[in-house]
């Protein structure tokens, strides 16, 4: 019996006991007993189905999220805000057209380099991860930030983009160039040549290989000066409020500072 007919029966059944029904002959009114049997044994086989389904969802549930251990982070080259020795180090990886990540640039940064960057005590280092298969043009956008690094503007561009993340098409990155006051015909070659995409895909990279899978994601450690791979010890993911940035960076901050290797 097909699942429409066992539904249709089901919605009969209150009507099946009338003073009418009992007018139907012997065998109409067996043939209503045999349907209501098999709405009864649909019923049940759905049950059941609904139940392995069940018992499947449980058993393929995500495993509880594993802490965060350390993790070395490659900054060489990396776009940096403040103080190259600033006691911490705060890397974001993000992508010009999410919109969480806007978001934290608007809301969030602001604060965190007003407090923490311009008084010299956090170094804000930027990597790329474009999240391609959702946003088409966040890798472009991505090169025309470090062409306009290449310009000495790369935060300028940077600041543009995210306030323009509904127009990265390329016609609209040659009009953010000129608004952030680069030459633009240099710009255009700059971009033309895909001369940073390899640099891109290695921040991408380096994002995966530590555990990067969505968009805005942070670690916070001690600085190492002189040294071209930073030392996470704390992630945040996504988008958080100021205070949760805040609390990361005043336990790092009341750390003691590691010295270096005696020689």
């Amino acid at each position: 019996m097909s699942s429409t007919k066992v539904f249709a029966l089901a919605l009969l059944l209150p009507g099946i006991w009338t003073p009418a029904a009992f007018s139907q002959s012997s065998d109409e009114i067996k043939g209503l007993r045999r349907d209501i049997d098999a709405v009864r044994d649909g019923l049940k086989v759905i049950q059941n189905d609904l139940e392995t389904i069940k018992k499947l969802l449980q058993q393929q549930a995500p495993a509880a999220p594993q802490p965060f251990r350390e993790a070395a982070i490659n900054i060489d080259g990396a776009p940096v805000l403040g103080e190259k020795n600033a006691k911490v180090t705060l890397v974001e990886f993000s992508d010009y057209q999410c919109p969480y990540c806007g978001r934290h640039v608007q809301q969030t940064l602001p604060q965190i380099v007003a407090d923490y960057v311009k008084t010299g005590k956090v170094k804000y280092v930027f990597h790329d991860f474009p999240l391609e298969s959702i946003h088409p043009f966040a890798f472009k956008a991505a090169e025309a930030a470090r062409c306009g690094g290449q310009q000495g503007k790369y935060w300028e561009m940077h600041d543009k983009l995210f306030t323009s993340q509904n127009a990265l098409a390329k016609d609209n990155l040659l009009e953010h160039a000129k608004a952030a006051g680069l030459d633009v015909d240099k710009f255009k070659e700059c971009l033309d040549s895909g001369k940073h995409a390899a640099k891109v895909r290695e921040d991408e990279a380096e994002g995966r290989k530590v555990g990067v899978s969505g968009t805005p994601g942070f670690f916070l450690g001690l600085t190492q000066p002189n040294d071209s791979t930073f030392k996470a010890v704390k992630m945040i993911s996504g988008a958080q409020p100021y205070a949760q940035f805040k609390e990361a960076i005043d336990n790092l901050l009341a750390a003691p500072s590691k010295q270096p290797a005696s020689q």
